[in-house]
C-alpha cells in the first residue's frame, strides 16, 4: 500500500508531500490543485510504460507544466507590501514525482536537456530515478539508482560492476527488465502498471456504454465504458454478485440488473418495479447510467494495486451519493483508493461509512497548492534523490 505521495514543481504543486491511507479523499475549492494531483498520479503511471515524455507533450511540454512562480516568496511579498517579481533560478529546473509504501519507494526527476542543435530540445530527460526498499530513501535502502544514462543495480555485496545504460528520455522501469539482476525493479514496475484511473465517463446519446457490443469476459471495465454489459455479467458470474445486487438496490430500491445475449452481443437490461419491460442502456438517464458504470469499475473481480477516481459524483443526484460512498467503501476492502472530489456530501458519507478514510483538503497559498493544516513537522518523511 502507498503511504506517501510527493510532487515538486508540477503546475501548482510546488512542494507537496501527502500521507495516503487505504481510502483517501482529496477535496478543495475549484483551482486548489485537485486536478493537478490527479494528473500527477497519471504521469507517474505513464512512466512505468515509458509514456511520461508523450504525456507531458500532450500537456504542452515540460515548460508548460512546471511551477510558474518564483523559487521562494520574500517576506515583503508574503506581507503584501510588494508584488511578486521574477528572480533568477539558483536550482536546476526539474519536475519531481515519487511515492513510497510499506515495501518500496520510487522517485523520478525530469529536466530539460542541455541546449544543442537538435530539434527536440524541449523533450524532458530523466536526470535521476531511484527505487528503494521501505518508506524512506536512504543510501542503505537503494535498490536501483539511475543518473543520466547509467543505471546501477545493488547486489549482495554492493553495486554491480557493470552498469546498464539507457536513453535519457527512457525510464529505467520500462527499459531495464532483468529479473535476475533486480527483481524488485520489476515488482515496482508491474505494481505501477496495475494502477487504474477513471475520469468522467461519457453518458451522452452516442456514448459507448449505451451501445450493444460483442461480449467477452471483462474483469476490468474499459475507460470509455463501452464494455459495461460484459463487465457487469463478469461480476455476476465470476465476481461478487451479492455486492453488485446490493449496490443497485441501495441506489434504486427494488431494481435489478440482467444482461441479454443475442448472438454474442451483450445488452444491459435494467428492471424497475412498476414497469412491464426492462430498460436498455440507451433508455437510462445519464445519472443512472453513470452510477452503473461506477458499479462495474469499483466491483472489478481483478482489483488493482491503486484505484484513482476523479470526481465520481459528476451528474449524480445527491440522493445517490450515500450509495456511491457505500460502493467505494466496499471496493476499498480489496484495493487502495484515492477519490478526488469537491462534493462534501460524498466526503461526509465516506467518513461515516469507513473508519479508515483520510480526508485531505487542498488550498492555495501564493499560487502554490498546500495541504490545509499541515505544518512542516506534520509532513511524512521524504527525501528526493539528488542530481
Amino acid at each position: 500500500m502507498l503511504t506517501t505521495l510527493a510532487v515538486e514543481n508540477y503546475r501548482s504543486l510546488r512542494d507537496l508531500v501527502l500521507p495516503l491511507a487505504r481510502l483517501t479523499v482529496v477535496t478543495g475549492a475549484n483551482g486548489s490543485g485537485k486536478s493537478s494531483l490527479y494528473r500527477a498520479l497519471r504521469l507517474l503511471a505513464d512512466t512505468a510504460r515509458n509514456g511520461a515524455v508523450a504525456a507531458l507533450a500532450r500537456e504542452g511540454g515540460l515548460p508548460s507544466t512546471l511551477w510558474a512562480g518564483p523559487e521562494v516568496h520574500g517576506r515583503a511579498v508574503r506581507e503584501g507590501r510588494t508584488p511578486v517579481q521574477g528572480t533568477r533560478r539558483t536550482k536546476p529546473v526539474g519536475l519531481r514525482l515519487g511515492f513510497a509504501g510499506d515495501e518500496f519507494g520510487y522517485a523520478l526527476d525530469l529536466g530539460l536537456p542541455v541546449p544543442g542543435e537538435s530539434a527536440f530540445n524541449l523533450d524532458p530527460e530523466f536526470k535521476r530515478e531511484a527505487v528503494w526498499h521501505g518508506p524512506v530513501l536512504r543510501p542503505a535502502t537503494l535498490l536501483a539508482d539511475r543518473a543520466g544514462t547509467v543505471v546501477r543495480i545493488r547486489e549482495d555485496r554492493g553495486w554491480a560492476e557493470d552498469p546498464h545504460r539507457i536513453g535519457l528520455t527512457d525510464s529505467m522501469l520500462s527499459e531495464y527488465a532483468d529479473p535476475r539482476a533486480c527483481p524488485e525493479l520489476l515488482v515496482v514496475r508491474d505494481r505501477i502498471r496495475s494502477w487504474r484511473f477513471y475520469d468522467h465517463f461519457r453518458t451522452d446519446a452516442a456514448a459507448p456504454a449505451r451501445q450493444p457490443r460483442i461480449g467477452t469476459r471483462t474483469p476490468v471495465l474499459d475507460h470509455d465504458g463501452g464494455d459495461l454489459a460484459a463487465a457487469l455479467r463478469t461480476i455476476q458470474e465470476f465476481g461478487d454478485a451479492t455486492a453488485l445486487a446490493t449496490a443497485v438496490d441501495d441506489a434504486f430500491p427494488g431494481s435489478t440488473l440482467s444482461v441479454g445475449n443475442t448472438d454474442g452481443r451483450f445488452e444491459l437490461r435494467f428492471h424497475q418495479h412498476g414497469l412491464l419491460r426492462p430498460l436498455s442502456a440507451a433508455e437510462l438517464s445519464d445519472g443512472t447510467l453513470r452510477y452503473l458504470l461506477w458499479v462495474a469499475a469499483l466491483l472489478s473481480p481483478r482489483p488493482p494495486e491503486l484505484l484513482v477516481l476523479n470526481e465520481p459524483e459528476t451528474s449524480l443526484h445527491p440522493e445517490l451519493l450515500p450509495a456511491l460512498a457505500a460502493l467505494i467503501a466496499t471496493a476499498a476492502k480489496e484495493a487502495q483508493i484515492v477519490v478526488v472530489s469537491h462534493a462534501q456530501p460524498l466526503v461526509r458519507a465516506l467518513e461515516q461509512i469507513s473508519g479508515e478514510v483520510a480526508s485531505l483538503e487542498l488550498e492555495k497559498e501564493f499560487g502554490a497548492t498546500t495541504l490545509r493544516g499541515q505544518g512542516k513537522l506534520d509532513r511524512p518523511a521524504w527525501q528526493w534523490p539528488k542530481r
